[in-house]
């Protein structure tokens, strides 16, 4: 699999937020739709700060790499919803630790949850 950031002269540029505006894949095989990952581990604990949910929905999305032979290097698009453009900083705190260099195609949506208790839901789409 061979992986290309695409960032447009043209167009806003978003190296200083650590994601790109399109993400070209090439010789990808698999490809992995990560449902919605919730701030609830899998004995049903929900931390009530929006640092422990975020760094839990990320936890939960490394599982499910995991569960499919994969890891964040893999990853090329992440949405992000997020219960208020107050988590919006510490939300990009914990992605940038997470994720470190790796370059991916990212929204981040502010929005209510399905459960009012979540702060933060995270989908994603890998390939390998």
């Amino acid at each position: 699999m061979t992986r290309r950031a695409v960032n447009a002269p043209d167009a806003p540029q978003t190296a200083a937020r650590r994601y790109a505006q399109a993400v070209e894949i090439s010789g990808a095989s698999r490809t992995l739709y990560i449902s919605g990952q919730i701030p609830v581990g899998a004995d049903g604990h929900m931390p009530e700060d929006f640092e422990s949910q975020a760094r839990l929905a990320w936890a939960n999305v490394e599982a499910q790499l995991r569960a499919a032979g994969m890891s964040l290097d893999n990853l090329v698009k992440l949405t992000v919803f997020l219960a208020g453009y107050e988590h919006r900083d510490i939300n990009a705190k914990v992605r940038w630790e997470v994720m470190g260099d790796r370059t991916i195609a990212l929204s981040t949506i502010i929005t209510g949850a399905y459960d009012p208790a979540w702060l933060i839901e995270i989908e994603g789409i890998a390939v390998a």
